[in-house]
C-alpha cells in the first residue's frame, strides 16, 4: 500500500494558489506564483557562494537566466527550467529550488526564464529551451567549464522542457551527462480533456482534485500553451510520444504519488528504460506536486527531493 498523504502537506494544499480555472487568468497566475515566493520573504534562501544575473540566447532573441555557483574550480553545469504550467513561474519562483540545485550537486546551475504563453505559443518554450542548451553548451567554459559534464533539469512543465530538451540535445549531436525530470508534463496529447486518453492513465482520475494541481488546471495550461489539440501529438509537447529515446541522457525521474501527472511520469520513466536509457525512478510517496518546493516545511518533500538530487549528482560528477 503507498504512503498516506504527509499531514503537513495536507495542512498546506489549502494555502496552494492555481486551484480554479474558471476565474484563473494567465496574470493572475503569474501574480499568485509570485506571491507564494514572496510569502517566503521572512526565510533567508539557502546559502550559496555567487548569483549572476545573466542572458542566454533563445530562439528569437535573449533571455533572461540566472547563474548559481556554489564552488569554485572545473564543476558540472546544469541548464534548469522552472515550472508553472508554461504560462506563470519565473526566476523569482524557482529561486530556491535552482540554489538547492546548486549546493546539493554541486554544479553550477543556469537557471532559464523562457517566453510564455498566451503570447508565445507553443513551440516557442520549446525552442527557446533548446536554443538556451546549445548557448551553455557552446559557452561553457563560462559556467562549470566542463564539456562532458552538461545536465538538464526542471520541473513540472519545466521537466516537460528539460524532457523534450534532451531528445532536441541528442538529436543534434550534443552529449548530456544525465537529465532530472520532476513530475514533468510527459503526454499532453487530448489536452487533460479527452476520456480515452486520460484513461490511459488512472492517476488522471485519482488524483483529478483535491490535491493542488487538478486536471481541469492541467487542461487550462493546456489550452494556453497549444493553439491546436493536434499539436499535443507533437514530441516537442509529448516526449512520451517521440518515436526513438535510445541514446538519451541517463535520467532521474520523479513523481508524487498524490499528483495527475503520475502516471505518464513512470510510464516515460519505463519508456526509458524499454529504450536501453539508464533510468531511477522516485515515486514521491505521500506527496503531491509541487513538493520540491516544498522541502523547507514537509520533512517527507525534503528528503525525497534530496534523495533525487544525490543521484542527479551521481550522474554528473561521474562524467566530469
Amino acid at each position: 500500500m503507498p504512503a498516506p498523504l504527509d499531514p503537513v502537506i495536507a495542512q498546506i494544499i489549502p494555502l496552494l494558489p492555481l486551484r480554479d480555472p474558471a476565474t484563473m487568468t494567465p496574470q493572475s497566475a503569474r501574480d499568485a506564483l509570485r506571491a507564494l515566493a514572496a510569502s517566503r520573504a521572512a526565510i533567508p534562501p539557502p546559502p550559496v557562494e555567487g548569483v549572476q544575473d545573466i542572458q542566454v540566447k533563445g530562439s528569437a532573441g535573449a533571455l533572461a537566466a540566472r547563474v548559481y555557483r556554489n564552488h569554485r574550480g572545473k564543476r558540472p553545469t546544469v541548464v534548469f527550467f522552472h515550472g508553472g504550467g508554461w504560462v506563470g513561474g519565473d526566476l523569482e519562483t524557482h529561486d530556491r529550488q535552482a540554489r538547492w540545485l546548486a549546493i546539493e550537486t554541486g554544479a553550477v546551475v543556469v537557471s532559464v526564464d523562457y517566453r510564455r504563453p498566451p503570447e508565445t505559443r507553443f513551440p516557442g518554450a520549446f525552442e527557446d529551451a533548446f536554443a538556451a542548451m546549445r548557448d551553455v553548451s557552446a559557452r561553457i567554459v563560462e559556467f562549470g567549464g566542463d564539456a562532458n559534464a552538461i545536465g538538464v533539469a526542471g520541473d513540472s512543465a519545466g521537466g516537460n522542457l528539460a524532457a523534450t530538451s534532451a531528445i532536441a540535445c541528442r538529436d543534434a549531436g550534443i552529449r548530456l551527462a544525465a537529465q532530472l525530470l520532476v513530475y514533468p508534463v510527459i503526454d499532453a496529447f487530448g489536452n487533460y480533456a479527452d476520456a480515452s486518453e486520460n484513461a490511459r492513465f488512472p492517476s488522471r482520475h485519482e488524483n483529478a482534485e483535491g490535491y493542488f494541481l487538478s486536471r481541469a488546471v492541467m487542461e487550462w495550461f493546456c489550452g494556453h500553451y497549444l493553439a491546436d489539440k493536434s499539436q499535443g501529438a507533437d514530441w516537442r509537447v509529448s516526449p512520451l510520444r517521440a518515436k526513438e529515446l535510445a541514446g538519451l541522457a541517463p535520467a532521474i525521474v520523479c513523481t508524487a504519488w498524490f499528483d495527475p501527472l503520475r502516471d505518464e511520469g513512470v510510464a516515460y520513466a519505463e519508456a526509458l528504460d524499454s529504450a536501453g536509457v539508464p533510468v531511477r525512478h522516485y515515486g514521491g510517496e505521500g506527496l503531491i506536486h509541487g513538493y520540491f518546493g516544498l522541502g523547507e516545511a514537509s520533512e517527507v518533500a525534503r528528503a525525497e527531493a534530496q534523495r533525487a538530487r544525490a543521484d542527479f549528482k551521481t550522474l554528473l560528477t561521474r562524467a566530469m
